[in-house]
């Protein structure tokens, strides 16, 4: 999302639902637009048991349609992965407004926020093992904008294409995460060896964990009040303060996130590794947040 969209954020309330649904995950997903400098004008909740083949029923579809026609927003945000068919259904009905899922919105806000090469590799693997079961509603999206000079489909034999590129990509991309994951381990040996320990804070997004490592190594990394502040692993060495150990190091990592998707998870296996090596594990909550004990097991 660059420029400042107006937002619907959409979502189903279940008995399967972690959260109190009103009060935390429809607000997590407002907060997740924000960071994207998206505006929410808009929600729109329904309870199911299941989604249907448009992930909402139709009278909601007619709800959305009739805020679209008074209050001209931009996309619709809904706060679970659509399939690509649910995606593709929701589009037609909604046309022409953009409709995404929490999923695609977090991988957007990851590539905001990545800093380092290593993460913005592993934020584009994610984001393309996301798209490549999408690429034909893609284009179909395309040719609904319109029609006419510029915006045809082109047809399966430039889909197969896209696709084979889009696999070409991502085996680039895996190869240059392996050398960087190699590199890792090679240099926690190395730090092993030199008589390090190591210490891992964790944590669900935004709970204070740049914090706190600012306050034990004296430091002046970037913390912020907001989502994913924090992709890119950063190291310090404890603070002589302390008087405790001169040889602990400290690691800040990426934030967890209720419906966190996996194919993030599996693109930062390189950073989440420093995690399963850590000699010790600092798990940061907020001890006033209302869905505490929910957060804390999301990221345990």
């Amino acid at each position: 999302m660059g420029k400042t969209e107006k937002v619907i954020i959409a979502g189903l309330k279940n008995n399967n639902s972690k959260y109190n649904y009103k009060n935390s995950s429809i607000e997590e997903l407002a907060e997740l637009v924000k960071s994207v400098n998206g505006t929410v004008v808009g929600e729109v909740t329904q309870s199911l048991k299941n989604p249907t083949t448009h992930y909402l029923g139709k009278g909601k579809i007619n709800q959305i349609i009739e805020l679209r026609d008074k209050i001209k927003f931009d996309t619709v945000i809904c706060n679970d992965e659509l399939s690509p068919s649910q995606q593709k259904n929701l589009e037609r009905e909604l046309d022409p407004v953009k409709v995404i899922d929490r999923t695609a919105l977090i991988l957007d806000l990851f590539a905001k926020n990545a800093r380092t090469k290593e993460g913005r590799l592993q934020v584009e693997l994610a984001q393309h093992q996301y798209l490549l079961p999408r690429i034909a509603g893609q284009w179909s999206h395309l040719e609904r904008l319109g029609g006419g000079i510029g915006t045809r489909g082109p047809g399966e034999t430039q889909i197969e294409t896209d696709r084979r590129l889009i696999r070409n990509r991502i085996k680039t991309i895996k190869d240059q995460i392996e050398k960087v994951r190699k590199h890792r381990k090679n240099y926690r040996k190395n730090r092993d060896r030199s008589g390090f320990l190591t210490a891992s804070i964790i944590g669900y997004t935004n709970a204070g964990k740049s914090q706190l490592l600012n306050t034990l190594t004296n430091s002046n990394i970037e913390s912020k009040n907001r989502l994913f502040s924090t992709l890119d692993p950063t190291t310090r060495k404890l603070s002589n303060k302390y008087k405790l150990n001169n040889n602990l190091l400290l690691s800040d990592t990426v934030g967890f996130i209720d419906k966190l998707p996996t194919t993030l998870v599996a693109a930062f296996r390189a950073t989440l590794e420093e995690i399963e090596d850590s000699n010790l594990i600092i798990h940061v909550l907020d001890i006033s947040d209302k869905e505490l004990s929910k957060k804390f097991e999301t990221s345990n």
